[in-house]
């Protein structure tokens, strides 16, 4: 059995700033990381001693790490900090997007970008290679990523994608999208010069007060309302970054006036269901998403999508789905309830809701098929199925919900299911 005896740093030994030259890097990509946390790090690494690299690793992770979501960034760059070429030349060449289209096709790993920025940052960035007889098609590549807007790409960047510095430009742009919608016409009807249908008791009310003489024909036409938005949102691990960004979205359309939705609720849910309607009318977005973050203790956890609609179908249908609600689920479906359970709820709440759209990330493949046994259950009772993993995505959501017709991918993925 292997034994570890403590070891010896001493304090102007090259370790020491090495380990506090990596808790800058993970402070820089978002860790939060102070000086106390540093001193801790040195003195568990003197303590638990090291003689292979993954005992390193690990004794560092111990102190760093506190949540799940920082666990890929923490491995990124301890793999890029602590000497891996190949990964250096990966991060490098994500620093430089016109190398990157030309020679490399294959989509950055999540956090990647992450953690080049905290190594790289206020580093001058490597020339571009100067070929003396390059050809035109390189030029021709190069010349296109350069032009290309920074919005324009920033709007096609998959959320998991973004650095930290992209995120909070993408929760900027998401802050300003509207999310429009046709009012609803009721039964009930209102006098209206207008209007379509005669209202032949105001026409007679008139003529009483003119002596029994019909002068003028009245009209009446239906009374509108606005319907009410709810917002069901997979909070999982596998989902944790696109739901950030979904409830930012969720709540710039909760707090802004005119925008024709008559009530906004949300849930999230992943072992449970959590309602952090009044989180998001806090008019700071940070202070709501925090508070609904404490709400919900089950961030980053599994999942029980059929166990949580359950709930929502027995607490809540009744007080938030009444007058023509449409429904917005975010959730990539991937589920470990019974599969009968969730696509009997998902029938009920289909059933209960004026529109159930589905939005689901995993969307973004151009590969995804209906495989998984909860996106099974689930699909053959969605009104619409659309992505969700970009800006541009949740733009075109935008312009669909206003369209009653707009089925997104349903069909398609359908007409796989039944193959």
């Amino acid at each position: 059995m292997a034994r570890y005896t403590d070891l010896d740093i001493p304090e102007d030994g090259k370790l020491v700033d090495n380990i506090t030259h990596f808790a800058r890097a993970l402070r820089r990509a978002g860790l939060p990381i102070g000086p106390g946390r540093v001193q801790a790090a040195i003195e568990a690494v003197a303590v638990a001693g090291f003689d292979r690299k993954p005992d390193f690793y690990w004794v560092l992770h111990a102190v760093f790490v506190n949540r799940p979501e920082e666990r890929q960034v923490f491995n990124q760059i301890f793999q890029l900090y602590w000497r891996d070429p190949r990964y250096l030349e990966h991060m490098m060449s994500m620093m430089l997007p016109a190398i990157r289209n030309v020679a490399e096709q294959k989509a950055a790993e999540a956090a990647a970008k992450r953690a080049a920025e905290a190594l790289l940052d206020g580093a001058e960035a490597p020339d571009l290679p100067q070929g003396g007889d390059e050809t035109e098609n390189t030029e021709i590549e190069i010349d296109a990523s350069q032009t290309a807007s920074s919005d324009e790409r920033l709007r096609s960047l998959d959320f998991e994608q973004m650095s930290t510095q992209e995120a909070a430009q993408a929760r900027r742009m998401l802050a300003r999208l509207s999310l429009p919608v046709k009012p609803l016409a009721t039964r009930r009807l209102r006098a209206d010069f207008r209007g379509r249908k005669p209202d032949w008791r105001g026409t007679l009310r008139a003529a009483i007060r003119q002596g029994g003489e019909v002068t003028k024909l009245h009209h009446r036409r239906p009374v509108t309302r606005w319907p009410a938005l709810v917002v069901l949102c997979d909070i999982s691990g596998s989902m944790s970054q696109y739901s950030r960004m979904v409830l930012h979205f969720v709540h710039a359309v909760a707090n802004r006036q005119g925008q024709g939705w008559s009530k906004v609720h949300a849930f999230t849910f992943g072992t449970r269901l959590t309602n952090i309607t009044r989180h998001l009318r806090t008019r700071d977005v940070d202070a709501a998403l925090n508070a609904a973050g404490a709400e919900a203790q089950d961030w980053q956890g599994g999942t029980r999508i059929g166990g949580c609609l359950r709930s929502f179908n027995v607490d809540w249908t009744r007080r938030v789905l009444g007058q023509g609600a449409v429904v917005l689920l975010i959730s990539d479906g991937l589920d470990r309830d019974d599969p009968a359970l969730l696509a009997r709820e998902m029938e009920r709440l289909h059933l209960s809701s004026k529109r159930l759209i589905w939005l689901n990330p995993l969307l973004r493949w151009d590969s995804f098929a209906p495989r998984a046994r909860g996106v099974r259950a689930m699909l053959p009772h969605v009104d619409a199925f659309r992505a969700a993993h970009s800006i541009a995505s949740i733009e075109a959501l935008a312009e669909a919900i206003s369209d009653p017709q707009d089925r997104g991918e349903k069909a398609r993925l359908m007409a796989m299911l039944n193959d």
